[in-house]
């Protein structure tokens, strides 16, 4: 029976995840399968995979042959590594304590160099929103500098018409009582003449 390491989907519509799976290369994608090894999840940043290396390379050993996509994971989380330092033990290569050395050195290195990336991507993120906010500042600041033109000088008018319309109603109130007074007297004359 020929056994693929490959992925099985899950997840729903538009936020995919998947399990690292051992399978019979015959089954259908989402169908059965011999054992699950791990999960992947790509929709973070960097992307999330928990996988059991140990029964990873298990499953290499009895002669599993990984899909592309399965191989790119199971190298970055260093089951091939792991797969191929075993051969060394069997050949005679390496003892199993070299050979631990090298995979945890290797390991080391690999998880440094995942925790700079986190680093490197949280910096970058909260740079691009110090940078949205100093944005947004500066746009908020335009527009309190824009209205406040636009306010003075409509107060500076609002003032002038104040002062103008305070002139007019004291010039009009003035001839006004005088032309209401001169009305009465006109008014007056007539109901003698009538009379």
């Amino acid at each position: 029976m020929p056994v693929k390491i490959r992925l099985q989907r899950r997840g729903k519509k538009g936020k995919p995840f998947f399990w690292i799976i051992a399978a019979d290369s015959r089954s259908k994608r989402d169908g059965r399968y011999l054992e699950k090894i791990g999960s992947y999840n790509p929709t973070t940043n960097p992307a999330q995979i928990d996988l059991d290396v140990d029964l990873a390379v298990k499953w290499l050993q009895n002669g599993a042959q990984p899909t592309d996509t399965a191989r790119a994971i199971l190298s970055y989380k260093g089951a091939l590594m792991k797969n191929h330092l075993a051969g060394g033990v069997r050949k005679g290569a390496l003892t199993e304590e070299q050979a631990e050395a090298k995979f945890n050195e290797w390991s080391e290195t690999k998880k440094g160099s995942i925790d700079h990336k986190k680093a490197t991507l949280s910096e970058t993120k909260e740079k691009a929103k110090a940078e949205a906010l100093a944005a947004e500042k500066a746009v908020n600041e335009k527009r309190a500098a824009e209205a406040a033109a636009a306010a003075a000088p409509a107060e500076e008018e609002a003032t002038e018409e104040e002062v103008d319309a305070t002139a007019e109603t004291e010039t009009e109130e003035a001839p006004a009582a005088k032309s209401a007074i001169e009305e009465a007297a006109d008014e007056a004359k007539e109901d003698k003449k009538e009379a």
